[in-house]
């Protein structure tokens, strides 16, 4: 691809004076929608940027957005962008000692809080940040001493600067320049600072629009972690493109928003589509009888249909009719619960089971699986409308290139690629070698060229027999065959079995024990003879797809779920498995040394 533009705030100016007066942004303030165009956001934009300057920031310094996702953080960090900074990623459930050590290591200047919460945490551990001039609260209090002052008062400070002065400053800004430090969101280890130019931002969204993915007419709604690359590849996306996007980080809410916003995009994360699936199965069966009956007729149409079009054939004759009726009583309410006029989802951050991508297919919704990391800008595979394969995360980005090591690691090359890790040679010359980045990805190419992603290398279990598990496989197997099971964690490196941890979801749990008779608290629930039972089918149904090596010889069900709050969770919602093995290890031991009892 040849790049039309240089920087991100390039891109951006470039938007204002192209759609000025579309709709750029929309946000829930109460129960309404707040719209904003595009030169309303460059104009808040430049007052932000300006403020920033006006606190003295210069050109590559760090700035940090400690904050939910909003359409605050989007605006500042296009900001910080258009100031000629760098923005540094911090999650906003990162404890005081986490914001902390990378604030520091990052050498950030200036923090965007989101509320007095936020702020709390860096008063805590002010002391310590000797580097940091002044933290700008989005929804919180001014500090009586000036240190913390509010979006407001920075953007009276940049109010007297003009488009001229605007335009001559994003002048300075290199293609090369720091764009981005987004920290690794570390399940293992302290997180890694991933130096991230504007050239691959840039890259990244001259991929998409080039593969039109997304169109200027599309309405995207956006959930995801803004402090994670898979968030901040779809943000750079819709300044090139100039799609609208309604912004709200709230999890809870996104049903409740896709029904108001009704979107024709979306990007999410498996585990998004595992909850949903689980809550249509389960409240399904449970609703038994003609319900049941029906719902499974459709399903079996509905696979019908998918197993065609995965051909890229459509149905004909009795089999579009029948098609037709399973759409009109079973498949048309689960669209109408993503808002009725999706084109397609786009699934990235951790692996997507194959039989949930064709679950949703035969209900006529299309998820596209794509794969990158955070050293790759994150988009540096997808599947594309046209040419989709489940099982696979497509072909490569245009520029992209890939290649398999002799042990399976996938290598990646191309623009998107990270500069290296902040502060940390060693690591970076380990990662990075002859311009091949090596993703620590274990994977294959099909004979169409598409990749298909097994294990992380680090994940791979060897038994003590010789034999290769990838956990991960398994897990996301068993997430699609018990509805009950929110995550689960395969062990069983240098063991002679494999054993399986369960943590079970609440929401479907309890209803499942109020038709089984089974009553107290989650925690009696679990605990409870019955519910072990209920686990231990369904623990068989999945080993007689398993070879024997591989198979679950006994497990175990975990007393709460795992959390993100709890540390068992990254915010992206990855398994941080290191973390569960270590809180659970006695409980692991028991089973090889004889003291968890065998089922």
């Amino acid at each position: 691809m040849t790049a039309k533009f240089q920087t991100v705030p390039e891109i951006l100016l470039h938007r204002i004076s192209a759609t000025p007066d579309r709709v750029a942004f929309s946000f829930p303030v109460g129960a309404t929608w707040k719209q904003v165009t595009w030169k309303e956001f460059g104009e808040q934009v430049r007052q932000i940027a300006f403020g920033l300057r006006a606190l003295g920031l210069q050109n590559e310094e760090r700035v940090a957005i400690l904050s939910g996702t909003r359409y605050d953080w989007v605006a500042a960090d296009i900001a910080i962008l258009g100031a000629a900074g760098a923005t540094t990623t911090i999650y906003p459930s990162n404890l005081a000692e986490e914001c902390e050590y990378i604030i520091n290591d990052s050498g950030t200047k200036f923090v965007f809080a989101e509320d007095d919460a936020q702020v709390a945490k860096l008063q805590k551990v002010r002391s310590t940040l000797t580097g940091v001039k002044h933290v700008i609260t989005f929804d919180g209090k001014a500090s009586e001493d000036g240190w913390v002052i509010t979006l407001e008062q920075l953007k009276e400070k940049g109010k007297a600067a003009t488009a001229t002065d605007w335009e001559a400053l994003v002048k300075t800004i290199k293609n090369q320049d720091i764009a981005t430090l987004i920290y690794t969101s570390g399940t293992t280890g302290k997180p890694k600072g991933v130096v991230l130019t504007h050239d691959c931002w840039v890259y990244e969204a001259e991929g998409i629009h080039e593969l039109k993915l997304l169109v200027q007419d599309d309405v995207q709604f956006f959930w995801l972690p803004l402090a994670h690359s898979f968030g901040k590849v779809l943000e750079v996306a819709q300044l090139l493109i100039g799609f609208h996007t309604a912004i709200d980080g709230r999890v809870d809410k996104i049903v409740d928003n896709l029904a108001v916003v009704k979107p024709t995009f979306v990007a999410a994360v498996p585990r998004i589509f595992e909850k949903v699936y689980n809550k249509v199965v389960e409240g399904t069966r449970q609703a038994g009888g003609a319900k049941w009956k029906i719902f499974k007729w459709a399903l079996g149409v509905g696979r019908e249909v998918s197993a065609l079009r995965q051909k890229r054939q459509e149905p004909g004759g009795v089999l579009a009719m029948k098609y037709a009726l399973a759409t009109k009583l079973v498949f048309s309410k689960l669209q109408a619960r993503f808002g009725g006029r999706l084109n397609y989802f786009v699934s990235g951050s951790a692996p997507l089971s194959r039989d949930m991508a064709e679950f949703f297919h035969a209900a006529g919704i299309l998820i596209l699986e794509g794969y990158g990391l955070t050293e790759t800008s994150a988009a540096s595979f997808v599947n594309r409308p046209d040419s989709f394969k489940f099982g696979t995360v497509g072909p490569p980005l245009p520029g992209t290139q890939v290649k398999i090591a002799a042990d399976g690691e996938v290598l990646i090359k191309g623009r998107g690629v990270m500069r290296g890790y902040h502060n940390l040679p060693e690591q970076t010359e380990e990662t990075l070698k002859d311009g091949w980045l090596y993703t620590g990805d274990i994977g294959e190419l099909d004979s169409d060229g598409l990749l298909r992603i097994t294990d992380r290398k680090k994940d791979l279990i060897k038994t003590s027999g010789g034999k290769y598990v990838a956990p991960q496989n398994i897990e996301s197997k068993f997430k699609v065959i018990c509805p009950y099971v929110s995550q689960s964690l395969v062990h069983g490196n240098n063991r002679n079995f494999c054993v399986m941890l369960v943590a079970l979801d609440k929401e479907n749990l309890t209803v499942w024990a109020q038709q089984n008779g089974v009553s107290g608290d989650y925690e009696a629930v679990v605990k409870d003879p019955k519910t072990k039972e209920m686990v231990k089918g369904y623990i068989a149904e999945l080993n007689k797809g398993l070879a024997s090596y591989e198979s679950i010889k006994n497990f175990a069900i975990l007393p709460k779920d795992l959390s993100l709050e709890d540390g068992d969770l990254t915010p992206s919602l990855k398994l941080k498995r290191k973390a569960v093995e270590t809180k659970y290890k006695s409980l692991i031991e028991g089973f090889y040394d004889g003291s968890v009892a065998a089922v």
